[in-house]
């Protein structure tokens, strides 16, 4: 039969000028769009051979051929083919279905959400056989149906046209052929990458293309006796081990696997191995590490899982199937479901992507569970390593914030949490009468420990929670109960009874008249940093302490806005002093003589609660030479 030659439809022909000349951000990705086609090939003829016993054994293969001198590249499969037919339906058609749609959609989106307009168009049209232009000046595809003993050569140049002819092959399946352009550009963005170099393709096929289930096959240089010879060699692993019951995988492959996967020469701390079904199917291997990553902190953006479709790597930071508070998490999530080289866009929008994201995070949490009630130890290591990070869930995940919540570990001042305890466990040991959960909010541990704050909750034996991160504030401001039981801040909350309540008041009533004369020196020396000054009776053995003022940002907080660049007036604070303290009932005595030092002595004060409460004074040099004077005199009325 004579050659034919057929024109595309005016659009397509428009499409593929667009593909050829566009500025494409990734043109590698034309060999996983042509090794997933015939991968699909080989699927299709499995099939096929198993409902009709006259097709036979056969060994599937794909074969990559390159050609350095001639500047071709050939991949080649002996998957079910295509007849005359499906050759002029498949490809002599492009975007069949929507061809007008792909143009405006391109045209009019030329890098949306880090996918280029070529990007997209593959992802959502089907034209995966046609990025072969993007590197190739011509594109020869000739194949053979199974079943059938004709074969058809397809040629096309990307010009607008194609030829159809009779050819031969001696077995059913496709041989595409590029005739790859020559290299332009001397260095950097637009030099073009070699497809004819080996340790090119063995990397685009390692990243887009390891796991596929059949051998890919290539001619490689090998050297003996300062010889080079070619051989053929399968270059991808073919080891989904996600896709393997646990029993069949070795601990050594899932260590090869992870260090593959994550670049972390450390064992994981665990892996969770994921096998849903349901309204989608799809299967996972995920690991925690070990210790956190130096950029975990920085990157808040990073992080997310690779994702597969069919075993054929898609991205390998799909953050739309597990939020950020689970950066940390490396793994595997791959789906029979979703059509391949879905884009970002509809990934973000796709409900069997929420389905998979719920799923998975479900899993993740129960194998924590597990190991929080199994292995504490290896708990705790978790938690010191990704603690901060996993608490940020409680505010960007409502729905999971009780779950959340109830995996989380804190410092407290029970003799018997000297590591961590859990919410649950903390609820076991509240006293009967005890109104809440209490906590304590601060810089460091060693400075919430010597808090004045937790003195009257010490002396009755009250629990406080002791929270240090930089997170913990924003997620008491958020959170306002676990179960039915409310957090209550140490900071402002009181644990006397009421009848304590109304005798501690009467006292400072009594006392009201005496201290007056105090409380003027006190404000009329630091008026400008706080907003009163008062008498309290939360205190036992320290003088005095630093109080929020209603809903006045805590001074921790006014310490992390700053620290993130954020402009932040300094809140006034409510000086609360101890009647019962020796310092204070002297300084009472002092101001009612009309003592000149009382408002010296009341800075000091004032600086010795900031240091305690972890934060900087404001003029160091004048605190020490205050400080300086008040054991000068000191030492001068010593009597010995």
């Amino acid at each position: 039969m004579a050659q034919e030659k057929h024109f595309f439809q005016s659009e397509a022909a428009e499409l593929l000028k667009m593909m050829i000349h566009s500025v494409y951000s990734n043109k590698e990705i034309f060999l996983r769009e042509l090794i997933s086609n015939a991968s699909d090939a080989l699927d299709k003829r499995r099939i096929e051979v198993l409902s009709n016993d006259e097709y036979g054994e056969y060994e599937p293969r794909i074969h990559i051929m390159r050609d350095k001198e001639k500047r071709t590249l050939t991949i080649l499969d002996n998957g079910v083919g295509m007849s005359r037919q499906e050759i002029v339906s498949y490809i002599g058609t492009i975007a069949k279905s929507g061809t007008r749609e792909f143009l405006d959609a391109a045209k009019h989106d030329g890098s949306k959400n880090g996918f280029s307009a070529g990007e997209m168009l593959i992802g959502q049209f089907g034209v995966g056989f046609y990025s072969a232009f993007m590197v190739a000046d011509k594109v020869e595809l000739v194949s053979r149906r199974l079943g059938s003993s004709e074969a058809w050569r397809f040629e096309s140049s990307g010009d607008g046209s194609y030829t159809l002819e009779e050819a031969s092959l001696p077995e059913c399946g496709a041989v595409v052929k590029l005739y790859l352009r020559q290299q332009n550009g001397e260095d950097g963005e637009d030099k073009e990458k070699d497809y004819t170099d080996e340790w090119t393709l063995r990397d685009i096929v390692r990243k887009y293309s390891d796991f596929i289930a059949y051998p890919i096959v290539m001619n490689c240089s090998k050297w003996k006796d300062k010889q080079e010879t070619v051989e053929d060699e399968v270059i991808n692993s073919q080891k989904a081990i996600w896709c393997k019951a646990e029993a069949e995988v070795t601990e050594e492959e899932y260590r090869e696997f992870y260090r593959h996967l994550s670049h972390d020469w450390q064992e994981p701390l665990t892996r969770i191995a994921i096998n849903a079904e349901g309204s989608v199917n799809f299967r996972g291997l995920l690991f925690i590490p070990q210790q956190a990553p130096f950029d975990l902190f920085m990157n808040e953006k990073s992080g997310g899982l690779s994702l597969y479709i069919k075993r054929v790597f898609i991205m390998n930071d799909c953050k739309y199937l597990i939020p950020g508070y689970l950066r940390f998490v490396k793994g595997v999530v791959d789906s029979e479901d979703l059509p391949l080289n879905i884009s970002r866009e509809i990934l973000q929008e796709d409900p069997r992507v929420r389905v998979m994201c719920r799923s998975t995070l479900r899993k993740l949490f129960a194998a924590l569970r597990k190991m929080l009630e199994n292995e504490r130890e290896k708990y705790d290591g978790f938690w010191t390593a990704f603690g901060k990070v996993f608490k940020e869930g409680v505010i960007h995940d409502p729905e999971n914030a009780k779950t959340l919540l109830e995996l989380s570990l804190f410092h407290s001042t029970h003799k018997l949490a000297a590591g961590w305890t859990t919410l649950d466990v903390y609820k076991t040991r509240m006293k009967p009468n005890q109104e809440g959960i209490y906590y304590l909010v601060g810089r460091d541990l060693a400075t919430l420990k010597d808090s004045p704050k937790l003195e009257a909750f010490s002396e009755k034996g009250y629990e406080v929670l002791l929270l240090t991160d930089p997170v913990d504030e924003v997620i008491m401001s958020h959170t306002h109960e676990y179960g039915e039981t409310k957090f209550i801040d140490a900071g402002t909350g009181q644990v006397a009874s009421e009848e304590e309540r109304k005798e501690a008041e009467k006292q400072m009533e009594t006392l009201a008249g005496s201290f007056a004369p105090l409380k003027e020196k006190i404000m009329g020396a630091l008026g400008d940093a706080l907003s009163d000054a008062r008498l309290s009776a939360r205190m036992k053995s320290s003088p005095a302490c630093l109080v929020g003022d209603g809903n006045a940002m805590s001074l921790q907080m006014e310490q992390l806005m700053r620290a993130m660049g954020q402009e932040v007036p300094p809140a006034k604070r409510i000086l609360e002093v101890n009647p019962e303290h020796p310092v204070i009932r002297k300084l009472m005595d002092l101001a009612q003589a009309g003592d000149a030092r009382v408002g010296e002595f009341a800075e000091v004060l004032y600086d010795q609660a900031l240091i305690l409460e972890g934060a900087s004074i404001a003029d160091a040099g004048r605190f020490t030479r205050l400080l300086a004077g008040i054991m000068s005199r000191a030492l001068e009325t010593d009597p010995e």
